[in-house]
């Protein structure tokens, strides 16, 4: 029988650290207040959203026209969800009015039966449940569902629970094998993991059955009538035509889920399954759904996954593609998809208790989905692209889905408030417990207090981590409670020992499966634990499938990839040549307006001016490269100081002895 470990609550765990403090308090003061004045149409040079205004016409309260994607609900829902993430243990009294007042107008815009969605109430009121292909209706429902278990759990507030439980209920008799339900499932997958979820709150069993129906049905011969049927009703048109040359890859239903070796289709789609065969396979006891995810997770990060955690190489149909096509300057990387790989590697290692799982999920988290935000945290990617260069983006359209600089909003807004949703609910990823071990994972500053099977404990942690090494950990557990930690050990490195400064010793730790496990740590005693997490410069080299890295090598420190960008290293970024024996060390921090900018420095070489004469090609020479001491920043803080060239793989050059840095 799989055990999933547990979550502690967002209340317990108190988060005071340098790095961390900076970006969630930017999400909790100004994207969450931004965000709503976006949704209610208030930022005058902004792309507009309406998406408060649908439900206001919905619910009768206002007239007009729907405005926007079919899916315009769902942006809404995941801002609720942040910022319920955001009251939890805080008082934040405007945020959680407004909150409110959204709450309220979302259930006056339910129907009667408990459905919601106000595309089809507005626009298409006779044509309910008739696209499960490309309607979104159960995509929007499950969002509202994930929103709404948040907000009881870190609230306690039954308001957009109760409106959740009805949506869930009309679901639930719409859908299923009987003859008198609708035999089919969603083309963008989202409800069978919020049902899931919604099933761990109020213990509905119906809920996890239908999300299984869901996943059962997915990909099988009859899922694909289902959508042929509806194709060939009359009046029949296609959401998204753009879309139409894309096969069931796209929408994940291919293959039945446990048939499913390699990810393919849309990005987001796929690991939302993903997660959700993760989670309805730990829950209903079915092992082959939880396998099935992990092969799938291996085929992502393995072969498909960008070094900055980004996935999905193609702007058309935003899919994966084939193993080791992960291009550079035309790749998409949604920031949603990044946000997703997390979520799945989290489930896994709660069903697992392998390391891996939350590396890959510390490796999206700290670069795509950090980088899907400006420092401001008023401007957006939606696209994530390892190299840039402005001139090429405006003249050339088969890139014009890659963007020089972050947006204030977008058309199709699912980024910007998944991006604020992770980031407030970061405390989720940081630990997990069984019975007597509490799982460390992220190691981010502050206290925690932990409630064991046998009594309680609190934690205190102190850390510069991704910057600086050191790692340390107060623990004070009450009379009679037995427990022990484990410590991620990440997979870049190896923690050398754990002391004990109170008893003067080396703590013995038993390594299994990336995580250090202590010994049962002395009842109702305080330990003082300290480690190092070596953080040492690395130069990466892709795998010699991955052509587009061919020759090149990318530099990363601990988590952390970093880039090249014009505003320190000037422009053509192309012409610069790195040898990997030369070591990268910590430079000066760099202005970046919202915040200092760390950087990494390191001999380098350029390709002399002399060489750029007014040659297209020539007869292969020997290139004349001159010395060049190079500035790299973390790709998650790029394009906060202007527009400019950026790089993160860079061509490679063998110049032995011929780093002074090394030298000095």
């Amino acid at each position: 029988m799989m055990e999933r470990l547990e979550e502690l609550r967002l209340d317990e765990i108190h988060i005071d650290d340098g790095f961390w403090n900076f970006y969630r308090s930017v999400v909790r003061d100004r994207m969450l207040p931004y965000q709503w004045e976006i949704l209610n149409d208030r930022v005058p040079d902004a792309p507009k959203s309406h998406c408060v205004e649908n439900f206001k016409i919905a619910a009768g309260l206002a007239e007009g026209e729907y405005y926007g994607q079919v899916f315009q609900d769902s942006d809404i829902a995941k801002w609720l969800e942040a910022v319920a993430y955001a009251l939890a243990g805080a008082e934040l009294p405007e945020l959680e009015a407004a909150a409110d007042q959204a709450v309220d107008l979302l259930r006056k815009a339910q129907q009667e039966d408990g459905y919601l969605d106000t595309y089809y109430t507005i626009k298409e009121p006779g044509n309910r449940w008739s696209n499960l292909r490309e309607g979104h209706e159960l995509y929007v429902a499950g969002h509202m569902i994930e929103a709404a278990a948040a907000y009881y759990e870190n609230t306690g507030k039954r308001k957009l629970l109760d409106l959740a439980v009805r949506m869930a209920d009309n679901i639930c008799r719409t859908f299923g094998p009987e003859p008198e339900k609708i035999h089919g499932c969603p083309g963008h997958p989202e409800i069978e993991l919020a049902l899931v979820k919604l099933y761990r709150v109020t213990g509905e069993k119906a809920y996890l059955d239908t999300a299984k129906y869901f996943l059962d049905l997915r990909g099988t011969d009859l899922s694909r009538e289902r959508y042929e049927a509806e194709q060939k009703r009359p009046g029949f048109r296609h959401i998204f035509p753009e879309f139409e040359h894309l096969g069931y890859d796209n929408i994940q239903a291919h293959k039945p889920v446990r048939m499913q070796k390699k990810a393919a289709g849309h990005a987001v789609r796929a690991l939302y399954l993903y997660s959700a065969m993760a989670d309805a396979g730990v829950e209903a006891g079915d092992e082959s759904l939880v396998e099935a995810a992990k092969v799938l997770f291996d085929n992502v990060v393995k072969r498909q996954m960008f070094l900055t955690g980004g996935v999905g190489s193609a702007a058309d149909g935003e899919c994966f593609t084939c193993d080791y096509d992960l291009p550079n300057n035309y790749n998409y990387s949604e920031t949603c998809a990044s946000v997703a790989l997390m979520m799945l590697g989290k489930r896994l290692f709660q069903t697992e208790r392998d390391g891996k799982y939350m590396d890959i999920a510390e490796q999206a988290l700290y670069n795509t989905v950090l980088g899907g935000m400006s420092l401001k945290g008023t401007e957006f990617f939606y696209v994530n692209p390892l190299e840039v260069v402005p001139e090429q983006l405006a003249a050339n359209r088969t890139l014009h889905h890659v963007l020089p600089q972050r947006r204030k909003w977008m058309g199709v807004a699912c980024c910007p408030p998944n991006i604020a949703r992770t980031v407030m609910n970061l405390g989720s990823y940081m630990y997990a417990k069984d019975p007597e071990t509490l799982f460390v994972n992220l190691y981010v500053s502050g206290k925690t207090d932990v409630s064991m099977e046998t009594g309680c404990a609190r934690l205190e942690m102190r850390t510069g981590y991704p910057f600086e090494e050191q790692v340390a950990v107060k623990v004070t557990t009450a009379p009679g409670t037995r427990m022990r930690l484990a410590f991620r050990e990440p997979g870049w490195t190896r923690i050398r020992e754990v002391r004990d400064a109170v008893h003067g010793r080396t703590i013995p730790v038993k390594r299994e499966r990336g995580y250090l496990y202590t010994e049962i740590l002395p009842s109702g005693e305080t330990a003082e634990l300290s480690f190092c997490i070596p953080l040492r410069e690395r130069w990466m080299q892709a795998n010699p499938r991955v052509p587009f890295d061919a020759g090149k090598a990318a530099l990363m420190r601990g988590p952390l990839v970093y880039c090249l960008e014009e505003a320190d290293n000037g422009k053509n970024l192309a012409k610069i040549r790195v040898d990997p024996d030369c070591k990268a060390v910590p430079g000066p921090d760099i202005p970046g307006g919202e915040r200092s900018i760390p950087s990494l420095k390191a001999q380098a070489f350029r390709v002399s001016e002399t060489e750029e004469e007014a040659w297209l090609y020539r007869e292969f020479r020997e290139e004349s490269l001159e010395p060049f001491e190079i500035r790299a920043v973390p790709y998650c803080m790029w394009n906060n100081r202007g527009v400019g060239e950026m790089r993160v793989w860079l061509p490679v050059v063998r110049k032995t002895g011929a780093c002074n840095i090394c030298r000095g």
